[in-house]
């Protein structure tokens, strides 16, 4: 009876989710895929020969993070700087196909966008090329970005900052936009990169992997102890209300202040990529918080959104019906 009980309080909680507005603030990106066979081994040099069969563009970095609060129904905007070129006009025309506004997304002369470059042979990745620009926005760009977010931060229930350390997230504006959040009450969810780390401190959420998690902390984390004494360090040092660490095929770990760690044992069936994962578990805990879910239910959320996406080749997204239909199988 129980079981079916928090079924039925994971379920109302996803069709809540089209309640929820999001903001999201980040490393716009381009994830280019070229799917092809191998078939021999060139004589050039000792590296598979990959026949191309088709290639596909899709929304990566902040952008997906997007695409996955779009796909579960949320009302979500996006916030941040492409390049002058064809694929900043891609994203911006793929963004207003599906619905989702741009009015946050600023073009800068003279800057890449970002597009990471696999090359899939066999449902296995090959070799992945980047290019991408990490300098600094101009400060005319980051004059205008402040202006929208300030403006428009009391619109959304939440505000997730998705920094892939491609230049847009400097620690001023990371400072800057947890200090507004807290005037207007509005809660910050980070992925974050070790870089700008303590930067985040005063966020609501922060969802680092493992190996960050270790970084930061200065705790090499190898067994569960380690991990415990890792998260008990970031929560002193950040002072965020959950710190959520992703741990691959482990599921997760969820810490806050003055309370035993909540571990979530993964869900997936078969972990095919996990490109994009961690996009999915923000996303997944930016609507079930908004919606009004427990730290445990939007844990739970999340890891079981998770579980879809890796077992998908290549950057993917999962939208309210499968996350039904696995909370449904999981009780």
């Amino acid at each position: 009876m129980r079981e079916k009980g928090q079924r039925k309080t994971l379920e109302r909680l996803v069709r809540d989710f089209a309640e929820a507005k999001i903001l999201v603030v980040g490393d716009i990106m381009v994830d280019r895929f070229i799917w092809g066979k191998v078939s021999r081994i060139s004589p050039e040099a000792p590296v598979p020969v990959v026949l191309i069969d088709k290639e596909t563009f899709l929304f990566g970095g902040a952008a997906n993070v997007v695409h996955n609060i779009h796909t579960l129904g949320g009302s979500v905007s996006l916030c941040g700087v492409v390049g002058e070129d064809d694929l900043g006009q891609r994203i911006l025309k793929g963004l207003e196909e599906v619905g989702v506004r741009t009015d946050g997304i600023f073009v800068e002369q003279g800057r890449q966008t970002t597009v990471k470059t696999r090359v899939i042979a066999h449902q296995q990745q090959v070799v992945r090329i980047d290019r991408e620009t990490t300098d600094h926005l101009k400060r005319s760009t980051l004059q205008e970005l402040l202006n929208f977010i300030h403006h428009h931060m009391k619109d959304f229930d939440s505000i997730v900052l998705s920094d892939y350390g491609k230049g847009l997230l400097t620690r001023g504006l990371i400072r800057s936009l947890i200090k507004k959040a807290r005037q207007t009450k509005t809660r910050v969810l980070v992925d974050p990169k070790v870089k700008n780390f303590f930067s985040y401190r005063g966020a609501s959420v922060i969802t680092p992997n493992t190996t960050e998690a270790g970084a930061a902390s200065g705790v090499a984390i190898t067994d569960l102890s380690s991990l415990k004494r890792a998260g008990k360090v970031l929560l002193r040092r950040l002072r965020c209300d959950i710190l959520l660490v992703t741990r691959g095929e482990e599921g997760m770990a969820v810490f806050e202040p003055h309370k035993e760690p909540l571990l979530v044992p993964t869900v997936a069936k078969e972990v095919y990529d996990v490109t994009g994962a961690g996009d999915t578990v923000i996303g997944t805990m930016s609507l079930a918080l908004a919606a009004g879910a427990s730290t445990r239910a939007a844990a739970n959320l999340a890891n079981y959104a998770a579980g879809i996406v890796v077992g998908k080749v290549g950057t993917a997204t999962v939208n309210r019906e499968e996350l039904i239909q696995v909370i449904r199988e999981s009780h």
